[in-house]
């Protein structure tokens, strides 16, 4: 089969850690072509429908090149260019988004886009509506009952009533991702004020405020659903020192944990829902047994799961999409 990767640029991959470069390993494992396109290299024409200039390329085994995955900083190639050429999106087989974040106009449009190209005949995983549809952080509002007290606004005076009740609080941008943005807020911290000017742009920006959660220093607990199917184990991102903030990409540590009871109940829960609405790939942010996000437009962490855990959670996804593709094996 032929499965489209919509990513960032391929040189700016860490391929030694990246999911997306798994799962075009892992696809290539199993007989697949692999293309790979930027956003930006999507259009529509009234008379092409949707198209984008794709590269045919094929990934190398994790230890198929020699140093590869012992170097870390992206300079050794992780990838052979067959050719390129462009393509109505509907002559792959399955089309994957996984362009990162930010979540702007430009992503948006990205949605519509796709859209369009699953009516003119192609399969896109995840849905573009429900990623459109699918705030990462207000998202939780639908299963509020496994969340800590939040509030949603961007109106100084509710934010500040929020902090004052709560005492001790975390706030966030809706579009962020990484950890970037991220406030822990007290009730006696003399900088409140200045970081809901900063965060709400004046009162211009809706943000996320949530009660802190202690158990942040057990570790930000990445769980991971494949079309409703729960992954029994967990990548839990521990803080360093002096952060209140697990993300990898903050300087946490990785730490791969089986799911606990408490983490299996929310899966449950909101799995088959998310798996109704064509979201084949999700990842659940939990702390302690809170649910704090729902990532649903390029979940990470298989790597490290894989690593941690010797459960090939890659060759899993890549099953599951061979299944949404009317593939049997």
């Amino acid at each position: 089969m032929r499965f489209a990767f919509i990513v960032d640029p391929l040189d700016s991959l860490r391929f030694y850690k990246d999911t997306s470069v798994a799962m075009m390993r892992a696809a290539a494992a199993r007989g697949h072509e692999i293309w790979a396109l930027p956003v930006d290299a999507l259009s529509w024409s009234s008379r092409l429908g949707v198209c984008a200039t794709a590269t045919h390329i094929h990934p190398f085994p994790k230890d198929g090149k020699a140093g590869v995955e012992k170097s870390l900083d992206n300079t050794a190639p992780w990838y052979e260019r067959i050719g390129e050429e462009s393509l109505p999106l509907a002559k792959f087989d399955a089309v994957l988004m996984r362009k990162d974040p930010p979540f702007d106009i430009e992503y948006v449009a990205a949605t519509w886009l796709l859209e369009r190209a699953e009516a003119e005949g192609a399969r896109v995983f995840n849905s573009p509506a429900a990623l459109r549809d699918h705030s990462e952080k207000f998202a939780l509002a639908e299963f509020a009952e496994f969340s800590v007290p939040t509030l949603v606004a961007r109106s100084a005076a509710h934010l500040n009533e929020f902090i004052d009740t709560e005492g001790d609080t975390v706030l966030k941008p809706l579009d962020g991702m990484g950890g970037r943005g991220i406030f822990r807020v007290r009730r006696d911290d003399p900088n409140r004020n200045a970081i809901i000017e900063t965060l709400t742009e004046f009162g211009q920006r809706t943000v996320m405020a949530q009660r802190f959660i202690p158990e942040i220093s057990e570790g930000d607990k990445r769980i991971l659903l494949i079309d409703g199917e729960i992954v029994p184990w967990c990548l839990a991102r521990i803080p360093k020192a002096g952060e209140t903030r697990g993300n990898l990409a903050a300087g946490g540590t990785g730490e791969v944990r089986e799911l606990s009871a408490a983490d299996r109940r929310i899966a449950a829960r909101v799995a088959p829902v998310l798996a109704a609405r064509g979201l084949l790939l999700v990842g659940l942010d939990v702390i302690g047994s809170y649910l704090t996000e729902i990532n649903v437009t390029s979940p990470t962490c298989m790597v490290e799961i894989r690593a941690g855990a010797g459960y090939d959670v890659p060759a899993q996804f890549i099953a599951a999409l061979e299944r949404k593709c009317g593939v049997t094996q």
